[in-house]
C-alpha cells in the first residue's frame, strides 16, 4: 500500500511534512489536532497497535499507518 502522507517512523516530528504526517493520524483518530507527537496522539496509537496486533509501541510506524489508512478508507466509504 502506498502512503503519500508518510515516508518513515515517526517518534518525535522533526519536520513539516512529520508534523502534517501526524496531524493526518490525529485527525483520522479523531484526537486534538495539534502536529505533536502528545499523551493522546501516543494512547491512540497504542490502542490502533493493540487491535490489529502490533507491537504496541505509541511510534507511528509503517504497519501502524497501513492501518489507520485502512481506518480512514473504511469510514471513507462508509460516509458516502
Amino acid at each position: 500500500m502506498e502512503l503519500t502522507w508518510f515516508k518513515r517512523d515517526i517518534i518525535r516530528p522533526t519536520g513539516e511534512f512529520e508534523r502534517e504526517a501526524v496531524r493526518h493520524v490525529q485527525r483520522v483518530l479523531r484526537v486534538p489536532v495539534t502536529g505533536d507527537m502528545d499523551d493522546p496522539t501516543i494512547a491512540s496509537l497504542r490502542g490502533v497497535q493493540h487491535v490489529f496486533g502490533l507491537r504496541m509501541t505509541g511510534i507511528l510506524d509503517k504497519p501502524t499507518a497501513e492501518e489507520i489508512e485502512n481506518i480512514r478508507n473504511y469510514y471513507s466509504v462508509e460516509n458516502e
